[in-house]
């Protein structure tokens, strides 16, 4: 995984989607704004974004980029989510304590 430490952070690990789609990967992406996750609203910052780049046909999570206050802290449960070639429905099915920003995950899953 890697993170910049900006304000709001930005953080990355596996594929993008055009990296995917540059080694001829289709994928399913989704992207969910931090308007719709609990954490970002009780900290009145809503700048930002949780993108999953998602392997069309199989489902499999094979990236994650986010722009978010405490992106740095999600980016490791993404890595796990990948080492671990977890669908993004898997993703969706997994508990995340509530008003955490990794929660955002579970969220962008689900969408």
């Amino acid at each position: 995984p890697a993170v910049v430490f900006t304000d709001p952070q930005v953080a990355t690990v596996g594929y993008s989607e055009a990296e995917a789609h540059h080694d001829g990967i289709k994928t399913d992406s989704r992207t969910l704004t931090l308007d719709n996750v609990p954490r970002a609203l009780a900290n009145f910052d809503t700048r930002g974004f949780i993108k999953l780049v998602v392997e069309e046909g199989s489902g499999r999570l094979i990236g994650v980029q986010a722009v978010a206050p405490e992106a740095g802290e999600l980016i490791q449960t993404a890595a796990l989510a990948i080492r671990n070639r977890m669908t993004v429905q898997e993703l969706a099915d997994q508990l995340f304590p509530y008003l955490t920003m990794v929660e955002g995950l579970k969220l962008a899953a689900q969408t």
